[in-house]
């Protein structure tokens, strides 16, 4: 099985027409649904949030089958996972697209239940310390995209389970768990 960097490769991506957007409707359907699959489970395992139309984005193109993706295929897996609810366009002109592969409501589940694996009921801690901290690594929380994890926390703090405090600069911003 062929890998990327670290990451499994499923047997289609080594299949030249699935680089290209297939005419019969059928087809087609089963082609987007393995590439929202293959992109979801990429930017998980590689942590990666932002996906750039006209950037060079590795599951784009298989220098081995000397095939890549046009700009109208990207566009059209990438706005199908926008339709699923587990991404979201970051510009009118659909350039760039933030990867949601867990949902913001499952990320604000993601960090009440780290708040209460380590113990942090009551407990103060940066933004910065939540996303890069020793007590995150190892979990999905670790290097999350910021604007991601502010989302979580501001949907946390309006259900009461935490209060979110301004700093004198955004990495100064403090997180109060009231689990």
């Amino acid at each position: 099985m062929q890998t990327l960097g670290d990451h499994k490769l499923p047997h289609f991506f080594n299949y030249p027409p699935y680089f290209t957007l297939q005419p019969v409707r059928e087809t087609r359907e089963k082609q987007i649904q393995l590439w929202k699959e293959l992109i979801l489970d990429y930017c998980r395992t590689q942590k990666v949030f932002i996906i750039g139309l006209e950037e060079d984005f590795p599951l784009f193109s298989n220098p081995g089958i000397e095939r890549s993706l046009n700009h109208e295929a990207r566009e059209v897996f990438l706005s199908a996972i926008v339709l699923d609810g587990r991404a979201e366009w970051m510009d009118k002109s659909h350039r760039q697209c933030l990867i949601l592969w867990h949902r913001i409501k499952d990320w604000a589940d993601i960090i009440l239940n780290f708040a209460k694996e380590n113990g942090l009921e009551d407990s103060v801690m940066t933004v910065e310390e939540i996303r890069t901290g020793i007590e995150s690594r190892g979990t999905d929380i670790h290097g999350m995209d910021r604007g991601v994890l502010m989302r979580a926390l501001k949907l946390l703090e309006n259900k009461g389970k935490l209060a979110i405090f301004k700093g004198s600069s955004t990495d100064d911003d403090g997180v109060k768990f009231s689990v």
